[in-house]
This record gives C-alpha cells, sequence and structure tokens, in this order.
C-alpha cells in the first residue's frame, strides 16, 4: 500500500532531513512511526503525501508513484498532521460536506458517515457552529471524521493522539482497527510508545534521518518494552 524507496530528503544549507530510507506498509497495517523531535518523521510524511519534493528516491501509494501521479495517490490517501489547519470560517457540517464533495461521496452515504462518526466523537452537537469556535480536540475530532470521509485505503496521521482526551483516543483506536480491516492501510508517527506498543502491528525507528529498526512489532521488541528498546537504539543521539 505505501512502499518508500531509498528516500533522501536534503533541506537549503545542506541539512539531510531523511537519509536513504526504504520501509514498506502492507494492506491490514497499523505502522508505527517513532523518533525524537528533529529525527525526520514530519518530513518523511510530507514527503509521502507530496507536499515536500524529495531529492533521490522513490514513493509508491497503492503501486502509483506520488510523484509521477499525485492526484491519483491522494484519491485513495488521506492525512491528519499534527495541527489541523482547517477553514475557521466554516461550520463544522459545511467542512465535511466540502470534503465529501471533493471525494464525490453520495448525500445518503455521507449522512451516515458524518452521524456515526460525528456521535462517536460526541460532536454532533456543534457540527452547526464555526470551526473557529472550537478547541483545539475538537477541531482534530473534525479533522478525523473529514479524513476518513472517502474510507481511504491508506491513512497517514502526523501524533495524532495529541489533543485528544482518553475518550475520543480509544474511539479513534478503534476507527483505525476498523479501516484496516477492510484492507486499508495506516501509517503514523506518534511519541506515545505505549500507544504504539499496543496499536501497532508493524514499528519503525528513525534517528537523525536514517532508519535504525524496523519490523513487526514482537520481533522488534523481542519481549522487552518498546520504551527500553527505543532508549537503547537511539542511545548517545
Amino acid at each position: 500500500m505505501l512502499e518508500i524507496k531509498n528516500l533522501k530528503k536534503t533541506y537549503k544549507g545542506g541539512k539531510t532531513a531523511v537519509a536513504n530510507l526504504s520501509l514498506s506498509v502492507k494492506p491490514g497495517d497499523i505502522y508505527g512511526f517513532i523518533g525524537h523531535n528533529g529525527a525526520g518523521k514530519t518530513t518523511t510524511i510530507k514527503c509521502v503525501m507530496g507536499i515536500h519534493d524529495f531529492d533521490e528516491g522513490e514513493i509508491l501509494v497503492d503501486g502509483v508513484s506520488i510523484r509521477k501521479d499525485p492526484i491519483r495517490c491522494k484519491k485513495v490517501l488521506a492525512y491528519i498532521p499534527d495541527n489541523p489547519d482547517l477553514y475557521d470560517y466554516l461550520t463544522g457540517i459545511q467542512y465535511l460536506n466540502f470534503m465529501a464533495d471533493i471525494f464525490e461521496i453520495p448525500a445518503e452515504e455521507r449522512e451516515q458517515r458524518i452521524r456515526e462518526e460525528a456521535d462517536a466523537f460526541e460532536i454532533t452537537s456543534a457540527l452547526g457552529d464555526l470551526i473557529s469556535s472550537y478547541s483545539h480536540g475538537m477541531k482534530q475530532k473534525l479533522a478525523i471524521i473529514g479524513a476518513l470521509i472517502h474510507q481511504p485505503r491508506l491513512l497517514i496521521l502526523d501524533e495524532p493522539f495529541v489533543g485528544l482526551d482518553p475518550k475520543a483516543a480509544l474511539v479513534l483506536k478503534n476507527m483505525m482497527h476498523q479501516l484496516c480491516e477492510t484492507g486499508s492501510a495506516i501509517f503514523f508517527s506518534t511519541h506515545v510508545l505505549d500507544v504504539a506498543e499496543k496499536l501497532c502491528n508493524k514499528i519503525a525507528i528513525i534517528r537523525q534521518g536514517e532508519l535504525i529498526a524496523a519490523g513487526e512489532t514482537e520481533k522488534l521488541t523481542g519481549g522487552a518494552s518498546l520504551e527500553s528498546v527505543f532508549m537503547e537504539v537511539t542511545k548517545g543521539e
């Protein structure tokens, strides 16, 4: 579903943000991407989304190059950044209908999905309010509902649990499992190692732009905690 091959991204001034990074996310995977601040997680994600160009390598989404055919890739993608930048002058329901229009979701289908997910996140009563009045957590919930409106084949998230209360975090985890049960895949960054260890069937650890460990969670940890493995492999950073 997602193939990153020998990715290299250098910023102006010569700083290498990502170097020779390769990993593969398969249908059904919940793939956690972890590393310290500045390790290259968000840069990698923005390259996958076509937001950043990159110097070398290739990124394939469902077998299609994000460079050669970004529109086709984005039809099956959904992205939730760590700080959702939504349209403050729209109401919540206007934003969700806008997202549904982009992906050409029929009226009856979108209404059902919006109702079910808004109820699950307990924001149904606020959908008529302007987004400018929403708290950070409410904006995060709205962004999640908007991202899931077309049932993406690949869901990309950057620190998705930041700002969510415990109940909302549980709702999101359940939605992630349900999405993957349909054959979709999820790739997300997080600093919450306990969540990654329990939620993800695969983990990748990045340090200073380089992938230093990746694989099935159980094999990667080998019976130890993910926290202890992470601290060991990133020692000295």
